[in-house]
């Protein structure tokens, strides 16, 4: 298996709300990552959250209400989800194993 293959820690068998505030994934593995929604939100890796070229970090926590969620969630072939957030932010993809370290 190549290191890039998906393997059963980083292939999602459950995904869903754990509670108002906090998102499960449950892994191929039987691990199970819980995840705070807002810090979620700010751990947002996409090119409007992130500069592309220096890593810097664009999204100002400040800018985030204290109250933001889900509001969509979608697969993004077999190796990411694409969160659709309550505060109007729709390109987040979280691949797998990225989701699979922050848990």
């Amino acid at each position: 298996m190549s290191e890039d293959a998906p393997g059963p820690e980083t292939t999602p068998s459950e995904i869903g709300q754990h509670d108002a505030r906090t998102l499960k994934i449950r892994w191929g593995d039987g691990h199970e990552s819980l995840f705070d929604v807002r810090e979620l939100r700010l751990a947002c890796g996409c090119a409007q959250c992130v500069d592309e070229w220096t890593g810097e970090e664009r999204l100002d926590p400040n800018s985030v209400p204290e109250d933001v969620r889900p509001v969509k969630i979608e697969g993004v072939g077999r190796y990411a989800l694409q969160i659709e957030w309550s505060d109007g932010h729709t390109a987040g993809i979280y691949p797998f194993r990225r989701l699979r370290e922050l848990g």
